[in-house]
């Protein structure tokens, strides 16, 4: 047993039992009455999951295990001095609770490579069966979904086995599809956009230097641009779209490629994942209309307003939770005045900011007018030279395997079982509001 299981057994089996205390003992206990709006609205604010790996708080933002972003750029093991902190890294934190040494980042880092040359040659038969016009998300999740006959979680379910156990091959197939996910993403990212040129992977490479290297960006900054991005990508608590799909398939027991493809299904919306490519399309459509590479704030304040006159939004703006700038925009930001000073799209991105929340704090019925990760994020992936906006929302389902899977690990420890709630007809609220 390696050191990370032995781990896991260590700090999650005795959490486990006070989970099990909590739903027995304390079943009955009310922890908050839900509104009709609640219901009706989207479930915003209703307390009904349990989640272990990051907290979304309105005023601080997202903090993983406790600790914030600038918190974990000091904290958390990097490739080099100064660099950003690696995604194994993250993944440990949000698996055991636990700041890793950089053994433990280099541990994690060499399964993902001896685990990611494992990949059935018939998931890249999948792949290339479908149209290279075919958006990369659907070539992502059909990938994701080949990749289920080596599920160990199902061999091991199927020849019978302890549902205090389901922890250990949940945790092996979760291992086996994260370490992989680079190499799909590279893969479709190549087919699609580079004629299908290929680049082998380099398992000396950490998990998402080898990305940047697979993708075609050997340089440094590109480097560590993948890793930042795949760290702030990783979670954002368990009520987002793809963590609960994610969680809620699972519940089923379904494996962990099933149950990460729902969750990829969710964040290919335009509401969530999508959102990325939804504002380098609104930028770009910007600098067309008014005719200039870099517009200055008072037209992009004058372009602003025509585009809420229309009864659209803006597009990277705004935040179910979030009342306040994202934590996640202002690293980005600040990784790009570093490294990127003289990019004209960052310079748009920081007129935007400049103008756009007081225009929206204007408006009475906006509760955040700040920017959210969205805001900057392709911006950013452009400026570094990865300018394909359709293979944006892959990046970020890569990114997003290391939280939701993690959480997946956790479901199984505390034995939760199959997520079943209430539903009631149109009438039965019509009752409750006293409409006839």
């Amino acid at each position: 047993m390696d050191h990370i299981k032995r781990k896991i057994i260590e700090v999650g089996l005795p959490t486990a039992k006070i989970v099990r205390k909590l739903a027995k003992k304390h079943g009955d206990v009310v922890t908050q009455e839900v509104t009709m709006g609640q219901v009706l609205t989207g479930m915003k604010g209703v307390v009904s999951l349990l989640t272990c790996t990051s907290k979304l708080d309105p005023e601080e933002g997202i903090r993983f295990r406790g600790y914030s972003l600038p918190e974990l750029q000091e904290l958390l093991p990097k490739m080099h001095e100064g660099g950003e902190p690696l995604p194994e890294a993250i993944f440990y934190l949000m698996l055991t609770g636990e700041l890793p040494s950089e053994s433990d980042a280099k541990y994690i880092s060499e399964q993902w490579a001896l685990r990611a040359r494992d990949i059935p040659s018939h998931v890249f038969d999948v792949i290339n069966a479908l149209p290279k016009d075919a958006h990369p998300m659907i070539q992502f999740n059909s990938a994701i979904l080949a990749m289920s006959t080596e599920s160990k979680f199902r061999k091991a379910y199927l020849t019978g086995m302890n549902k205090k156990d389901y922890w250990d091959p949940t945790y092996e197939g979760v291992m086996d599809l994260i370490s992989r996910l680079p190499r799909i993403a590279a893969y479709i990212y190549r087919r699609v956009f580079h004629d299908g040129k290929q680049i082998e992977p380099d398992s000396s490479l950490d998990w998402a230097g080898n990305l940047a290297h697979m993708m075609g960006y050997d340089d440094e900054m590109t480097k560590d641009l993948m890793r930042l991005y795949m760290v702030i990508h990783s979670d954002h608590e368990g009520g987002n779209v793809s963590a609960h799909a994610t969680h809620l398939v699972g519940s089923a027991l379904s494996n962990p490629y099933y149950s990460f493809s729902a969750g990829m299904n969710g964040l290919a919306g335009p509401l969530h994942g999508m959102a990325n490519q939804e504002v380098m399309h609104w930028i770009n459509k910007m600098k067309r209309d008014i005719g200039v590479e870099v517009p200055s704030k008072e037209q992009i304040k004058e372009y602003t307003k025509q585009t809420l006159a229309k009864g659209q939004v803006i597009p990277g703006y705004g935040h179910a939770v979030l009342r306040k700038t994202d934590p996640r925009f202002t690293v980005q930001l600040d990784f790009a005045k570093k490294h990127m000073p003289d990019s004209p799209y960052m310079e748009v991105v920081s007129n935007i900011y400049d103008v756009v929340p007081e225009i929206l704090g204007s408006i009475g019925k906006i509760k955040n007018p700040w920017p959210n990760v969205d805001a900057i994020s392709g911006s950013l992936l452009t400026s570094a030279g990865i300018k394909d906006f359709n293979i944006y929302t892959v990046l970020f389902g890569v990114s997003r395997s290391l939280g939701v899977l993690t959480q997946l690990i956790w479901d199984r420890l505390y034995g939760l079982p199959i997520e079943r709630p209430k539903s009631q007809s149109l009438d039965y609220f019509k009752e409750k509001a006293g409409i006839k």
